[in-house]
């Protein structure tokens, strides 16, 4: 039986610790998740290793195949021109296969409510809460539809009413829908980040929500967002196992 492709986890990296010591929490879960799966860490920026080197200790040890997972959200500028970029560029002797972005999920929307329970909300507040789906932010207006559809699929399961906000290239900010909500009649106003790790863009939102009653923890090394990960991979290696095989 052929050898599981290496699972490479590509982060964005930041200037802000708590950004890297998130990532490697999230990838402790899925090893622990997945034992039989090599998962490896690289870093686009500002954090070491970077993909490039990840890729090139890899072919050193004699990997063939990779199946290389953008830690991201949305596929906007990263995962359509970045991250495609660095793999082009990696050792030719190693085969390797893009996984999908996240997000959307089922799964990504467990955990943003659970992380509303952890900070006080309880099941039954949700007819009278509005919730503040807060991202990052994009210009690629593709990643601000999902966004805006994501927050129409979580109104649908009982909230008061769900608003779609941004930290950075698009409106409205958060604080705008947080007001929006209490406008709209709604009892109290939740703020949900939508984003993985802390840094720059998820300080400003929680600075946004400063007149809301729950803000929730980012999404973090969750387990459903380990679980997301997985999914991605599997997905992508049934082609890598193909190729193996043929």
């Amino acid at each position: 039986m052929p050898r599981k492709p290496v699972l490479l986890v590509i982060a964005h990296g930041s200037r802000d610790p708590r950004h890297a010591a998130t990532v490697h929490a999230l990838v402790r879960r899925v090893r622990a998740m997945r034992p039989d799966v090599r998962v490896e860490t690289g870093f686009l920026d500002f954090n070491v290793p970077s993909v490039q080197g990840v890729l090139e200790s890899l072919a050193a040890q004699g990997v063939r195949d990779v199946v290389a997972l953008p830690l991201l959200l949305t596929r906007a500028f990263h995962a359509k021109a970045d991250i495609p970029a660095v793999l082009r560029a990696a050792p030719p002797r190693l085969r390797i296969r893009q996984a999908e972005v996240l997000g959307p999920s089922p799964l990504l929307l467990s955990a943003l409510e659970r992380r509303l329970y952890e900070a006080g909300l309880t099941p039954a507040d949700k007819s009278s809460t509005g919730v503040v789906l807060a991202s990052a932010g994009s210009t690629d207006p593709e990643a601000i539809a999902v966004i805006a559809e994501i927050a129409r699929e979580w109104r649908h399961t009982g909230w008061c009413a769900v608003r779609p906000a941004f930290a950075s290239a698009a409106l409205p900010r958060t604080e705008d829908a947080v007001r929006e909500l209490r406008a709209l009649g709604c009892s109290r106003v939740a703020v949900a980040p939508y984003v993985l790790a802390p840094g720059f863009l998820p300080d400003r939102i929680a600075r946004g929500a400063v007149e809301a009653d729950v803000l929730g923890d980012v999404l973090g090394a969750s387990p459903e967002v380990a679980r997301v990960l997985l999914e991605r991979y599997d997905e992508a290696r049934v082609p890598l196992l193909a190729v193996v095989g043929a």
